[in-house]
């Protein structure tokens, strides 16, 4: 890589990978659908978004000698994770959001048990996902990734974050809680990402733990940077951006070793610390 590395076309290109792979690991709707269930799998998944899972998922996967092709199994598994905690979090029950994405959440579009429904049936899919096409990663890789998506998106990450942050309420009114929250929610797919990335690589046990580390770092400095764009928590605000300069620091040290391979997880990092820096600024970055 070179100082030139232009972010958005690195972005653009991969994210056109992952899309395309999405529409092939979702099952087709139409005759044999029950209860619409495929129809709103589609719905939930293929709407758009950033695809920053996924993403990290590859540059962690390249940054170690894979390929983006090679990664695209977890690329999926992740965002049908992710899709599916959105899903179950704009329920009634929890958030009670009715648009997402300029849509109708999927409850209003698909109903109630609908939602429930299809927040299940893509959380099952994903562990499929996970292991289609992915012919050329090692069994116990593939045995290792599944336990890793298994821990980050359970009851010691993911859906812990969000019991966790169900439970606090707006009682966050220190750094440390609102961080552990941001590291179970956010932080943990994240980690399970750079895991995956460097697991459908190849790489060895010591250098997925590494890229898992990165993973949390980053997932909590982005959750953070998106506090500051929200306009959440703004008691914190400059705790926060000081913490966003610390983590991404320590992303950038752990991204070192690996050189110049590296590159994209070093300006995805930088890309958190700007926006987070340009919303406190007042200006709405992407």
């Amino acid at each position: 890589m070179t100082k030139t590395f232009e972010l958005n076309a690195y972005l653009g290109e991969r994210r056109r990978l992952v899309d395309e792979a999405i529409v092939r690991a979702l099952p087709e709707a139409g005759a044999g659908d029950p209860g619409r269930l495929k129809e709103g799998m589609r719905y939930a998944v293929l709407q758009g978004g950033k695809r920053m899972r996924p993403l990290v998922i590859i540059a962690a996967c390249e940054a170690v000698g894979g390929t983006a092709e090679a990664a695209l199994p977890a690329c999926c598994a992740l965002e049908m994770v992710h899709a599916y905690s959105l899903v179950h979090d704009d329920l009634p029950a929890m958030d009670n959001d009715l648009e997402r994405r300029g849509q109708p959440t999927v409850h209003v579009a698909f109903g109630h048990a609908g939602g429930i429904l299809i927040g299940d049936a893509l959380l099952s899919q994903a562990f499929m996902a996970l292991m289609r096409g992915a012919d050329g990663v090692p069994p116990a890789n593939l045995v290792a990734a599944a336990r890793v998506l298994a821990h980050h998106s359970g009851v010691d990450g993911m859906v812990g974050g969000q019991a966790l942050d169900l439970a606090l309420g707006q009682d966050a009114h220190d750094l440390a809680a609102l961080e552990q929250v941001h590291a179970l929610k956010t932080g943990a797919l994240y980690a399970a990402a750079g895991a995956l990335g460097a697991l459908y690589a190849g790489a060895d046990a010591d250098t997925v733990r590494s890229l898992e580390t990165w993973g949390l770092k980053f997932g909590i400095a982005f959750q953070h940077a998106d506090d500051v764009l929200d306009d959440d928590q703004k008691a914190l605000r400059t705790q926060a951006l000081a913490r966003v300069d610390e983590l991404v620091g320590e992303c950038d040290a752990i991204a070192a070793p690996l050189g110049d391979r590296a590159e994209p997880l070093r300006a995805i990092s930088k890309w958190v610390r700007d926006r987070a820096h340009a919303a406190a600024a007042g200006v709405k970055a992407d």
